[in-house]
């Protein structure tokens, strides 16, 4: 199997398993996957629960879409990370409830839309800013990202969902059931459980690496 097939197989298998434990309804969200002559990126009004390797979109260097169904609206989004970030292989964007929900609640700040809660949340996410709403496959979304796909591993569009990338698809899929399940326990807590304190961050930045 060549290693485009196996990141179309990727794809599918990343977005039943999303659409199964219902991070994503319909035809809601996309995944993209970075190839050497270009990217994979879902079909606009793809359910990600039935995607077919096949009519995964292929869009070469220059954008230009070479093969399957039609490429997501969100392609511009996607390409931005990719070409501020060379360490990107994978980009999931999901409609996630409990997100989407703190996002009409009201996040935690504009910086950080959850405060530090829980040592995964810290060393597998980190810092996700909110994106003002704009609507869906926006431009200025695109223009925005830019300016912050090398330093945060992903962002969260008011009222639409989070935008995750990684180093692949799996493991952007893995940081945004991380924060998907972060925002579940926020929203469900009352009173708000305190962050994680300075003390705990800095042994994890010392232990792990992590970046907050």
């Amino acid at each position: 199997m060549s290693s485009e097939s196996r990141l179309r197989e990727e794809i599918c298998d990343v977005g039943r398993l999303l659409y199964g434990r219902g991070y994503t309804v319909g035809s809601a969200g996309n995944i993209s996957s970075r190839l050497e002559d270009g990217w994979l990126i879902t079909p606009t009004d793809a359910c990600l629960g039935r995607l077919d390797p096949a009519t995964i979109a292929k869009v070469n260097l220059a954008g230009e879409w070479v093969s399957g169904d039609k490429p997501s609206k969100t392609l511009a989004l996607h390409r931005e990370v990719y070409d501020r970030n060379p360490g990107v292989g994978g980009v999931v964007h999901t409609h996630s409830t409990h997100l989407v929900a703190l996002t009409l609640a009201g996040v935690w700040s504009a910086d950080d839309i959850l405060p530090p809660l829980t040592p995964y949340q810290v060393m597998k996410v980190g810092h996700i800013p909110l994106i003002p709403y704009e609507r869906p496959g926006s431009p200025k979304v695109a223009e925005q990202v830019a300016q912050l796909a090398n330093r945060v591993r992903g962002v969260m569009l008011e009222r639409l969902g989070p935008v995750i990338w990684e180093s692949s698809v799996a493991k952007a899929s893995y940081a945004l059931e991380e924060l998907e399940e972060t925002a579940r326990l926020w929203l469900m807590s009352n009173p708000r459980p305190a962050p994680l304190s300075q003390a705990a961050l800095q042994d994890l930045r010392e232990a792990f690496g992590a970046q907050w």
